[in-house]
């Protein structure tokens, strides 16, 4: 038997295991970071329905798995206070975390708008900059368009970071939407999921549990 390995084709999608037998040559290759991520693509979570961030999680999870580097960008979470510590779990597979205008206006009625515009800016430019280091697989922009429906981003300045976007770079975006403001993102994205409200124990007085929704 002859093997022919294409050392140029290894180096530049991963790495092979060779295990060698008594009866014979058993080869397994794996591919690091997948087969190659022709052109990476952009997700979008929404809708006013449980389990966006928690798809954005199991997305990252199954990227780790296949050796993937993600990055987890959340705004208008606060975590130290909240908990949200699905954020522990990743941060221990490795995945890089940062976080934006913590707070909202909706749970703390002494910040601004303009102080979270600034602060959402702030996130805005940090993805820019990270999208130039080109080096991770996959990047979850977490509750972002939550900034631009309540006024703390404008619409053109979310399309004009997707615009940026690394041609090979998966970017997930989650967070409840209004509808004016979706189609424009819709358009941009390949794949939008909106997920409903069929039935909710909130309706019936369930509050949020530890472990569940946070």
């Amino acid at each position: 038997m002859i093997l022919i390995i294409d050392y140029d084709f290894l180096s530049k999608f991963g790495k092979i295991i060779i295990h060698k037998y008594e009866e014979g040559l058993n080869i397994t290759i794996k591919i690091g970071n997948m087969i190659e991520m022709r052109k990476g693509l952009i997700q979008i979570y929404t809708g006013p329905g449980k389990g966006k961030t928690t798809a954005a999680v199991g997305l990252a999870v199954r990227a780790i798995g296949h050796d993937f580097n993600v990055c987890w960008i959340y705004f208008h979470k606060e975590p130290s206070k909240w908990g949200y510590n699905e954020l522990k779990v990743l941060d221990k597979l490795g995945v890089k975390i940062f976080g934006f205008a913590e707070k909202h206006p909706h749970f703390y009625k002494d910040v601004t708008s303009e102080e979270l515009r600034e602060e959402c800016l702030k996130g805005v430019a940090f993805v820019e900059n990270i999208f130039k280091e080109d080096k991770y697989d996959l990047i979850v922009l977490d509750e972002i368009i939550i900034s631009v429906r309540d006024g703390f981003l404008k619409e053109e300045e979310l399309i004009d970071l997707l615009d940026k976007k690394p041609e090979k770079t998966e970017l997930v975006l989650t967070g409840r939407g209004s509808s004016d403001m979706m189609d424009s993102l819709i358009q941009k994205a390949d794949l939008v999921s909106k997920i409903e409200s069929i039935k909710h124990y909130y309706d019936s007085g369930v509050e949020s549990r530890a472990g569940i929704e946070y």
